[in-house]
C-alpha cells in the first residue's frame, strides 16, 4: 500500500481550506497549521480559528483519512513588526508578500522541526492573492529550510468556486476582508467615501 506524503498546510481560514483539503486529501496526509498573526481584531482571529476547527470536524466525520490540526499562539506583534512602514499599502500591495513570508516561514520551520515531508498554504485559493508571489516565497523557504514546498494555484480548476460551495454546504462563516487591520480600515474608508 502506498503511503501518503505528510504535509503541514498553512490555512488562513476554514472556507479557504475546504476545497484545498478536498483536492489534496487523495495524495497527502494533511495537518492544518493555523498561524495567522495578521488577523485583526483578536476576536476575528478566534472566530476564524473556530470555523477552521468546525470544518475539520465535519470533514473528519465524513472521511476515513483524518485531517489533523496544529495551533499556534496569536503573535500579532510579529505581524506589526514585519509590516512596519507598509501600513498604508493597499491590499495586494507591498505589505502582502511580507505577511505571506511571515506565515510561510513559520510553517516551513515547524514542518522541518516536526519531520513533515513538505509544507504548503491555502492562500492561493483566493482570487485576491497572487499565487506566483506566494509560490516564489515558498520556493525560497524550501531552499532555506531544506523542506519541499508544494507549489500551487488552488483558485484554478474552479477551486475558489468550490470553496464557496463547500462553505455554504457546511454553513461556514466567510469573512469580508483579508484579515489585517490595515485592509479593514481601507475598506471602511472606501465605503465611507462612496456614501
Amino acid at each position: 500500500m502506498e503511503t501518503k506524503k505528510t504535509i503541514l498546510l498553512h490555512s488562513c481560514c476554514g472556507p479557504c481550506s475546504t476545497a484545498v483539503i478536498e483536492r489534496l486529501a487523495p495524495e497527502f496526509k494533511i495537518t492544518i497549521f493555523y498561524y495567522n498573526p495578521n488577523i485583526y481584531p483578536e476576536e476575528e482571529y478566534i472566530k476564524r480559528k473556530n470555523e477552521e476547527l468546525k470544518y475539520i470536524d465535519i470533514y473528519n466525520s465524513k472521511n476515513e483519512d483524518k485531517v489533523n490540526f496544529l495551533d499556534c499562539d496569536y503573535e500579532s506583534e510579529k505581524f506589526y513588526e514585519k509590516v512596519k512602514g507598509f501600513e498604508c499599502e493597499r491590499e495586494g500591495g507591498a505589505r502582502c508578500p511580507l505577511c505571506f513570508e511571515l506565515r510561510l516561514e513559520k510553517t516551513a520551520r515547524v514542518a522541518k522541526e516536526k519531520n513533515f515531508e513538505c509544507f504548503g498554504t491555502t492562500l492561493s485559493v483566493s482570487p485576491h492573492k497572487n499565487a506566483s508571489q506566494i509560490n516564489a516565497i515558498g520556493k525560497h523557504l524550501e531552499e532555506k529550510f531544506g523542506i519541499e514546498f508544494l507549489e500551487a494555484d488552488f483558485k484554478k480548476q474552479n477551486g475558489y468556486l468550490r470553496s464557496i460551495e463547500l462553505s455554504k454546504e457546511n454553513n461556514l462563516y466567510r469573512q469580508n476582508y483579508c484579515g489585517c487591520e490595515f485592509a479593514l480600515k481601507m475598506q471602511e474608508q472606501q465605503k465611507t467615501q462612496k456614501k
